[in-house]
């Protein structure tokens, strides 16, 4: 299978840069204590340091919303989900318990202020690609049954037609979804920066380790960006 980014992804931002990595043999597992603490110290931790005011102006999230913009999409219209969770985050809610592997995607998330997706692979059939929207994509929207037709031009991450994350970072579908029996998984960050400190560098490692070592799976780590835009898994 491959995951290609398109060359026009790049004029929004040369330095973009897309994290790829793929588990296999995953066991999930329901939250233990131990996981629920990791998010709820990352929550914690994000609170003190932040005000809501500020979350726009963390060095990913300003980023992404340049991107967004930039593609023709209304970044306060359709926030990149991490913003919105982040936001939700500091004004003082909590990130529902879900599963260990979510939940701690999302801890990884809080802790490096980046944008990270799972997406189960049982469930993606055809090549992955980030482009602009054409006729015929269709996206399943979180929790419902019936495909939805996705507008032309839009910044989209798919598989083949069916769209798996709907105007960028906004909205990831229903398919894909992480469950408590999902077993191989496509994981994708987002950064702009690609060395030993920065956050996509820093979260790929910390996937890392959980795929292998909390989820005892093996882990394949790739790096696309505008000198590699497409890779074979």
């Amino acid at each position: 299978m491959k995951y290609t980014i398109d060359s026009s992804v790049f004029k929004l931002n040369p330095d973009i840069k897309f994290g790829i990595l793929v588990g296999n043999n995953i066991k999930n597992t329901v939250t233990t204590p131990e996981d629920e603490e990791r998010l709820r110290i990352a929550e914690a931790i994000m609170r003190e340091k932040m005000n809501p005011d500020e979350i726009r102006e963390l060095s990913n999230v300003k980023l992404y919303r340049e991107v967004v913009k930039s593609s023709g999409i209304n970044p306060n219209k359709y926030l990149p989900s991490v913003e919105a969770m982040f936001k939700r985050i500091v004004k003082g809610g909590q990130l529902p318990v879900i599963n260990a592997l979510v939940d701690l995607c999302n801890a990884v998330s809080i802790e490096k202020g980046i944008s990270l997706g799972g997406h189960d692979l049982k469930d993606i059939h055809e090549d992955l690609e980030v482009r602009y929207s054409r006729k015929g994509d269709v996206f399943l929207p979180f929790g419902s049954e019936d495909y939805e037709d996705v507008e032309e031009n839009e910044l989209i991450f798919t598989s083949g037609n069916i769209v798996q994350t709907y105007k960028w970072l906004w909205r990831q579908s229903e398919l894909g979804k992480l469950t408590l029996d999902s077993t191989d998984v496509f994981f994708q960050l987002v950064g702009f920066k690609y060395e030993e400190g920065s956050s996509l560098y820093e979260a790929m490692s910390d996937i890392e380790i959980l795929v292998t070592n909390r989820f005892h799976g093996t882990c394949r780590k790739y790096l696309v960006d505008i000198n590699n835009q497409s890779i074979e898994f």
